[in-house]
């Protein structure tokens, strides 16, 4: 008798399943995950077979059904249906699809290559990494220029590893070294094949989360702190809780490394036994050196952002300094030199910015004036946050050779350069240096998002890793991110974030997400047991004591016809 698979419809909006037939001569080549062609509606959709079973879901007769018309080829293993349906909970996406086409090749798989795997155990292996495996898992700080490689051989000792790391170049590098310790290595996705074969480690991006890895016996996310782990698209899923809960699913162990770990992984998964980190002695040789440059006694109109110690570092030719400040163009925040006054839009009363060709602009509604105060009408203004352009203008005069300016907008690879200057984008793009330069970093570390801190102190790490001095400008040189990066110790921010994030019902204390859009009003007046907040703009906040109630609350509120809702769970710059 035909069996029946239940498919998955490879269609964006679509949030139903459908049952079809599976010819004989396909039955040998369909499976759980398998990837076909099957016919709705007139025309040819791809889809993926969820479950297999003797006859139709909703009891119509076997007759009344449409065969499978196509097997394409192997898809995501069966246990990562299940992951996947989790997934739509935790991230409201109401759908498997998003999660399916993440865990799924990019090309069609017709058949898999044999297993690779080498039963290899390279050394060295960390004991620390080994023992907390041997725990079932937990979370490890290692500061920013230690070496990760022997937690992740740690690891590979107990058979077929995934290691997730937040960037493409990192995953090259990881595989050529783990080739190079005699190790079998799929890197996904352009591997997916190789790792669905069966290889002694899969590594890749945020999408290695989801990616194949038969036997799994054990799991690495390499710098959990990193926000380029979490999707930007929604659904927003993080591939830290992906990885957790599929290794909580398959009862194998995982290890988060990070030089300074979010509250998240501390409070939910670092287990009873805490971080485990290296004494602090050496822990802190770890860190680079971090100069703090106190700028509370400047005058406010007069300030340069090229402070005596910054000018030191770019007059030694010997030295590369990268100069880090995230605001482009020549000036967004300006104020007349005469009168004092905040030089604002006449149109919305936005602070107005200097633009390239001299003419006032504002950022909120794009209107343009010439650069007059309008409480005086004089032509000379204080530039109190200059962008990345009137930045190297200075630099250059300060330094007295050439500086090279580099924002997320450039696409080639910056010139060869004794100094850099660009928006946080430079610290991706430039691989070493000797100093690393902080010019305003307050704006990050006063941000107003509750996660500010541990993101300035990402920032820290970046550089860190770059170069062995960080020096940082400010006006709050006792902050506790100074504090915990002088001392090389993250932990020294956390105490204050988890009293804070506790007493407010903040991540990991509480559930949010941010629905926008049209259409959002109409689904939020649909939500139960749901907090909500916003300013009537097609913008809200959600919060809820957890993923669970949050998540099955969002799916479960029906959203109008034609409407166009992003909902991001958790999103990084709230």
């Amino acid at each position: 008798m035909a069996k029946v698979a239940t498919i998955v419809p490879d269609v964006t909006g679509l949030d139903k399943q459908f049952d079809y037939v599976i010819p004989p001569e396909l039955a040998a080549r369909v499976d759980v995950g398998t990837i076909v062609r099957v016919e709705l509606h007139g025309r040819r959709i791809g889809g993926w077979v969820a479950s297999i079973s003797d006859g139709p879901s909703d009891g119509r007769p076997l007759e009344s059904l449409k065969p499978i018309a196509k097997v394409t080829g192997h898809g995501p293993a069966p246990d990562l249906f299940a992951l996947a349906a989790w997934a739509s909970v935790r991230w409201a996406a109401r759908r498997l699809r998003p999660f399916l086409v993440t865990a799924s090749p990019g090309r069609a798989v017709i058949a898999l290559p044999a297993s690779r795997r080498t039963g290899m155990r390279p050394a060295p292996v960390s004991p620390a990494t080994r023992g907390l495996l041997a725990a079932g898992g937990g979370v490890l700080r290692l500061a920013p220029r230690v070496d990760v490689m022997p937690a992740i051989l740690a690891a590979v000792a107990l058979g077929p590893t995934l290691v997730v790391v937040p960037e493409h170049s990192t995953a090259q590098l990881t595989a050529i070294r783990l080739r190079r310790a005699g190790l079998s290595v799929a890197v996904v996705p352009d591997d997916w094949a190789v790792a669905a074969g069966g290889v002694d480690v899969v590594v890749g991006t945020r999408s290695a989360a989801w990616a194949p890895c038969p036997d799994l016996a054990a799991a690495v996310v390499i710098d959990e702190h990193d926000e380029a782990l979490q999707e930007e698209r929604s659904p927003t899923w993080h591939a830290r809780d992906v990885v957790v809960e599929r290794c909580r699913r398959a009862a194998v162990p995982f290890v988060l490394i990070s030089p300074a770990p979010t509250l998240v992984a501390v409070e939910q998964y670092a287990g009873a036994h805490g971080v485990v980190h290296p004494p602090p002695a050496r822990e802190r040789a770890g860190w680079p050196a971090v100069f703090v440059v106190d700028r509370t006694d400047e005058d406010p109109w007069k300030r340069s952002l090229v402070t005596s110690p910054l000018i030191e570092r770019l007059r030694d030719p010997d030295l590369t300094v990268v100069c880090v400040s995230n605001i482009t163009g020549r000036a967004r925040v300006l104020a007349c030199r005469s009168c004092r006054s905040l030089v604002r839009c006449e149109v919305c009363d936005a602070a107005v910015g200097l633009a390239d060709d001299g003419q006032l602009v504002c950022r909120r509604c794009a209107a343009t004036r010439p650069p007059v105060c309008q409480e005086c009408g004089a032509g000379r203004f204080a530039n109190l946050r200059p962008g990345v352009t009137r930045l190297r203008e200075e630099l250059e005069a300060a330094a007295a050779r050439p500086v090279v300016a580099v924002t997320g907008a450039d696409a080639a690879a910056p010139p060869a350069s004794g100094i850099y200057v660009g928006t946080e984008a430079v610290l991706h793009r430039v691989r070493s240096a000797d100093v690393v330069a902080f010019l305003e970093f307050d704006s990050e570390m006063l941000a107003p998002r509750f996660r500010a801190s541990e993101q300035a102190l990402a920032l820290i790490v970046r550089a860190g890793r770059i170069a062995p001095e960080v020096l940082i400008q400010t006006f709050v040189p006792d902050h506790d991110v100074l504090a915990a990066a002088r001392a090389g110790d993250p932990a020294r921010i956390l105490a204050a974030e988890r009293c804070q994030r506790e007493l407010l019902g903040l991540p990991p204390f509480g559930a949010m997400a941010v629905v926008s859009g049209s259409g959002s009003a109409e689904l939020v007046g649909a939500l139960r047991g749901v907090e909500v907040g916003g300013d009537g703009a097609d913008r809200y906040l959600l919060r809820a004591p957890d993923w669970t109630s949050l998540g099955t609350a969002l799916n479960a509120a029906d959203r109008p016809s034609g409407a166009r809702l992003r909902v991001a769970v958790d999103p990084p710059r709230l």
